[in-house]
């Protein structure tokens, strides 16, 4: 069975009132593809979440773009992923290159946050990448395989919860995008991996989506290649881009 195109956009920290009105309704005007053909996933900022929530699509779900590791406690400014349950959503962005590089956090803590994610009953999106300079000194899979252990840790049988997002972290936001044959070639190395070291139909059945300047102008060519399911889209989804990166599905 083919896997279902995933399209993911990380509004990041972007927003107010007025702009998130004009752009929910772009997305709820424009034409997309049924929820049977493609799974439309959008993450605004914690504060914005519940404004979303009851204005957006009922096509389109709403994501969290990170949460903590405990149910609740005193940890200032964290969110519980059972907050994000009890609000109505069912998905989370975890490990994003933000996260790991600029906040430092571990491939120990996204796997942690992992765990409590899944138990509360929230699917992830699970973002793997190299920088630039680990991809020139030849460590694109050493990276990607040590952050993939750390999820393989904590995930379980619950690989069906999960899209794994390669995002190369020198094409986010750069302008500069993976040519298609780049990200098949470590997309299709992720899926190797996850046949020799999870199970051959975990291999065939998760969505290996790609993020990294994703553009209406480069959507279709990378959509093409066999081991892309779909994409994680930053910049462009604040954009007119995403009715056509959506559509690329089709």
């Amino acid at each position: 069975m083919p896997r279902k195109f995933f399209v993911g956009g990380n509004w990041k920290c972007n927003g107010t009132l007025a702009s998130i009105d004009k752009l929910v309704q772009l997305l709820n005007e424009g034409s997309i593809p049924s929820s049977d053909i493609v799974d439309v996933v959008v993450a605004p900022t914690y504060v914005h979440i519940p404004y979303v929530l009851p204005k957006i699509r009922k096509e389109i779900q709403v994501a969290a773009q990170d949460c903590w590791t405990e149910s609740s406690g005193a940890y200032t400014g964290a969110v519980a992923p059972e907050m994000l349950k009890d609000i109505g959503l069912n998905w989370v962005i975890l490990g994003h290159s933000e996260r790991r590089h600029v906040f430092k956090e571990s491939d120990e803590l996204t796997a942690k946050k992992t765990a409590k994610a899944l138990a509360a009953g929230l699917k992830v999106i699970a973002c793997i990448g190299e920088l630039l300079e680990e991809r020139q000194a030849g460590k694109t899979m050493e990276v990607n395989i040590r952050q993939l252990e750390a999820y393989k840790s904590v995930i379980g049988d619950k690989w069906a919860d999960i899209v794994i997002a390669y995002e190369p972290v020198w094409a986010i936001g750069t302008g500069v995008t993976a040519t298609p044959d780049q990200a098949q070639e470590v997309q299709n190395d992720v899926r190797k991996w996850l046949a020799a070291n999870v199970s051959q139909h975990v291999a065939d059945t998760v969505r290996i989506i790609y993020g990294g300047s994703v553009t209406a102008a480069n959507c279709k060519d990378l959509s093409k290649m066999p081991d892309i399911d779909g994409f994680l889209v930053g910049g462009a989804s604040l954009k007119p881009d995403f009715l056509p990166i959506i559509n690329s599905a089709t």
